[in-house]
């Protein structure tokens, strides 16, 4: 998919991301029964629900294109990819949602040849929308679940960029619920004035928005965890790259879809 279509890809999975933020902020409201997945992570019905209506869309948007999502891929249905494919977390941050804390996402990554090239990241209980529309570039607009307007040309987007970083003042972000000793010795190794607590994908958004200078994460996560907000990340002049500097690539399916450690950088200062 050629990059001068993501601004049509995107008007056309809108009305189902909003539908998806709506079941969402629905069973956020009220109790919710939790259960474990194999590798020990939660799920709600609300994950389930909301990919359900994530896939019909992308299957009318774009066919052709294959989708790895994580509850389908839970329930074993895995499909074959070629050089093009959609990974989909219906409800990034699903602690962060049974917590109540707002920090939660619905993420759309393509990936071409191995690179997040397409990102849509929806935080529906902050109304806020982050998506690439071309090749170098991204947006965030305010967009509540209820809206009636489903294009983007309703609104008035801002265009994200990343921050120089001041090399001796560096502001870091860490997750939420899945920090480790090892990220601790990492962030030790630089000189962070500041260190952020955030869930789910909007780390790669808040660092995109110029918030912020690097997230690193040395734990698990799965390729749809992160190949929304790297894309978005890119677009706005950011990397992602694993703790050795190597590039940080995607369609691992062998592993099962999970990520080597990385740092997310809006720009890498020098000598880092």
């Amino acid at each position: 998919m050629h990059p001068s279509s993501f601004a049509a890809l995107t008007d056309a999975l809108l009305p189902a991301v909003l539908e998806a933020g709506r079941i969402e902020m629905a069973y956020y409201g009220s109790a919710l029964d939790v259960h474990t997945k194999a590798d020990a992570s939660p799920v709600t019905v609300a994950d389930q629900e909301a990919e359900a209506v994530l896939l019909k869309a992308l299957a009318l948007a774009a066919p052709s294109i294959p989708v790895v999502a994580e509850e389908s891929s839970a329930a074993g249905f895995i499909p074959k990819t070629g050089r093009s494919f959609f990974l989909v977390d219906p409800l990034d941050g699903t602690k962060e949602f049974i917590k109540k804390n707002g920090d939660f996402t619905i993420n759309i990554g393509l990936v071409d040849e191995g690179r997040p090239v397409y990102g849509l990241v929806y935080a529906p209980a902050m109304d806020q929308l982050y998506v690439t529309i071309a090749d170098g570039e991204a947006i965030e607009v305010r967009i509540a679940p209820s809206s009636t307007e489903t294009s983007l040309g309703a609104f008035q987007p801002s265009r994200l960029r990343t921050r120089a970083p001041q090399r001796d003042a560096l502001v870091a972000l860490e997750s939420r619920s899945h920090r480790s000793a090892a990220t601790d010795t990492f962030l030790k190794s630089l000189p962070i004035t500041e260190v952020r607590a955030a869930g789910s994908s909007l780390k790669f958004c808040l660092i995109a928005r110029g918030e912020a200078d690097l997230y690193p994460r040395i734990g698990p996560t799965c390729e749809w965890d992160t190949a929304a907000g790297h894309a978005i990340l890119n677009a706005a002049g950011g990397t992602v790259l694993k703790i050795d500097g190597a590039p940080f690539l995607y369609g691992k399916a062998a592993d099962k879809y999970l990520n080597p450690h990385f740092v997310a950088w809006g720009r890498i200062p020098a000598g880092a």
